[in-house]
């Protein structure tokens, strides 16, 4: 019995030194658990945060292409108000041209060259930058491009076709700078 009582001394040692070893081991499997946990929810946010700096990357380049089209829409219509202002002595230049080319009177005529050559410059300038007239005699009418200032009814045209040209209309490129005003027939 005393030997039992002494191997039973001797196993209590080792029954200890493996329960610490167990018990170690156990904190180490809680551990690598928590680990591992962090580890996973580590991936999760950093799934998270790429998904986020790729919504930022495709928000950068559709700000970049907004801007892009932006800025090639000022370019291009840059000379809009300059146009504008222009068209008006357009306008006079057909009036003086108009009014000298039913006159008699030589020195009338010889302004009246001048006139010609000047409006004729300006005219391919205008068309250099991008712009053309509208004029549209003879076609269906459209709001888009025209005003109608006055309608007619007559029976041998067809409805809604443009009669006359009463003011020329002008266009920058694709883009209506004045309407151009005319007389309508309507049935």
């Amino acid at each position: 019995m005393a030997k039992k009582v002494k191997e039973e001394k001797k196993e209590e040692p080792e029954i200890l030194e493996e329960t610490k070893e167990l018990e170690n081991d156990t904190k180490l499997n809680n551990e690598m658990l928590k680990l591992e946990e962090e580890i996973n929810n580590l991936t999760e946010d950093n799934k998270n945060l790429l998904a986020q700096v790729q919504l930022a990357q495709a928000e950068l380049v559709n700000y970049r292409k907004r801007k892009d089209e932006e800025t090639a829409n000022m370019m291009k219509y840059a000379n809009q108000d300059l146009i504008t202002e222009l068209i008006a002595v357009i306008d006079n230049f057909e009036r003086a041209i108009k009014q000298a080319s039913n006159s008699t009177n030589p020195e009338v005529a010889k302004y009246l060259t001048g006139f010609q050559m000047m409006y004729t410059n300006m005219m391919s300038i205008l068309e250099k930058f991008g712009v053309s007239e509208i004029n549209r005699a003879g076609e269906i009418f459209d709001a888009n491009q025209e005003q109608a200032l006055v309608a007619e009814n007559n029976p041998e045209l067809e409805d809604e076709i443009v009669i006359e040209v009463l003011q020329k209309g002008y266009k920058l490129k694709d883009r209506v700078i004045r309407p151009a005003s005319v007389k309508v027939n309507q049935l």
